[in-house]
């Protein structure tokens, strides 16, 4: 687009005493021409732009005109690098750092080197999950509505929806949008999502209010839930609740204490510990997970 050219050659100019037209050309893969059309509108802008023939001559901006000599800061720049190449890792390409490498074209100590933070958004299901991605994309840059297989606690349910958002939440992704079967907007996960295709229709765009992703609306709790924790567990109850959801016991047990969201989530979570928890409450819980043992001791036996 012309605007991000315009932005990119601004953006070489300031970090840059003298370019030529030839050597923008070729960065941004159009004519000569089309560069020096670009120089005059951003004249017209009100950016003092001065040429100069010769060995040394080129493209520059004005001596003496007042204005910061880069658009952001070393530190700006090493944020939007880190959230480039974060989605860089999500599709496998290295597009969102070439974009990056020609917005900062002449301050290489930007692109190499000097990166401090590192975020990587692959996930184990890349190979599934990239095509997704992409896809509905296509459908939200298209406006084309997407149908889809859709696996839920509830069942399996083919879905139909009006794709507006694409969202990486609670290390998973997520596409928001219209479903025309609840006939309002939900949250699909792309990791439950198969046979996903586009239709051919293209939709009217709605006035979409934007997610509430509070994790009180998604996770709104209700169970208040108490165990005894082996000491080994320790690492896994700071990484998953934090330091303060346990109190050590004098015999050096963890009693846990928080709120969880889901039951059948915190059974399968409980029994991930195996023989080091007990759970304490809620008693209807506890008897369910009882059940629940017996059942497995069954099958095994």
């Amino acid at each position: 687009m012309k605007i991000d050219r315009l932005i990119g050659i601004l953006s070489i100019l300031l970090q840059r005493e003298t370019v030529t037209a030839p050597e923008l050309a070729e960065q941004f893969e159009v004519s000569r021409r089309t560069i020096n059309r670009d120089i005059e509108d951003l004249c017209k802008a009100g950016i003092p732009l001065v040429t100069r023939q010769g060995v040394h001559g080129g493209i520059s901006i004005m001596e003496n005109y007042r204005l910061e000599r880069t658009l952001l800061t070393n530190g700006e720049m090493q944020d939007i690098l880190a959230g480039l190449r974060s989605l860089d890792s999500v599709n496998g390409t290295n597009r969102y750092g070439q974009l990056m490498e020609k917005l900062s074209a002449g301050a290489s100590d930007f692109m190499t080197g000097d990166q401090t933070v590192l975020i990587d958004l692959s996930a184990w299901y890349k190979d599934s999950l990239v095509p997704k991605i992409e896809r509905i994309r296509e459908a939200i840059d298209r406006a084309q509505r997407c149908e889809f297989l859709y696996f839920s606690p509830k069942g399996e349910s083919r879905r139909r929806i009006e794709p507006y958002y694409l969202i990486f939440r609670w290390s998973s992704w997520y596409v928001w949008g219209w479903c025309e079967e609840k006939e309002d907007f939900r949250l699909f996960k792309l990791n439950r999502m198969d046979s996903l295709r586009l239709s051919p229709d293209v939709f009217e765009r709605r006035n979409v209010p934007f997610p509430d992703l509070g994790e009180e609306k998604i996770f709104p709790g209700g169970i208040r839930v108490k165990a005894l924790f082996d000491p080994c567990c320790k690492w896994r109850l700071v990484e998953d609740f934090g330091a303060g959801c346990f109190e050590e016991q004098e015999d050096g047990r963890l009693l846990f204490h928080a709120d969880y969201t889901n039951k059948e989530e915190l059974l399968i979570w409980l029994l991930t510990f195996r023989d080091r928890v007990e759970l304490l409450e809620p008693e209807s819980v506890r008897e369910e997970l009882k059940g629940t043992i017996k059942k497995v001791l069954e099958i095994y036996q």
